[in-house]
């Protein structure tokens, strides 16, 4: 039995990884990190990237409430169907 090398996933960027960039941001700037001219352009990438994650974070939690309502439905449907009566 041969292993499958596992693939590099060195280039993947995930929602962690941009909320973690978020949380660099804020402590950089805590500690004065950027210079004078340099806080307008990371203001805008960090709003940005805020608002991306907001966005994200939305939609996670319309899907996960859609996946619930559907489970909800699905149970009442098994509930409400008539049970089979053996003679």
């Amino acid at each position: 039995m041969s292993t499958q090398p596992q693939p590099d996933n060195t280039n993947e960027l995930t929602i962690q990884d941009l909320a973690l960039m978020k949380g660099i941001i804020d402590l950089a700037s805590e500690r004065s990190a950027f210079k004078p001219a340099e806080m307008a352009a990371v203001g805008t990438i960090y709003n940005k990237l805020t608002n991306f994650l907001k966005v994200v974070e939305e939609q996670s939690k319309a899907a996960q409430e859609a996946q619930a309502a559907q489970a909800a439905q699905a149970a009442q449907v098994e509930d409400a169907a008539p049970e089979s009566v053996e003679e």
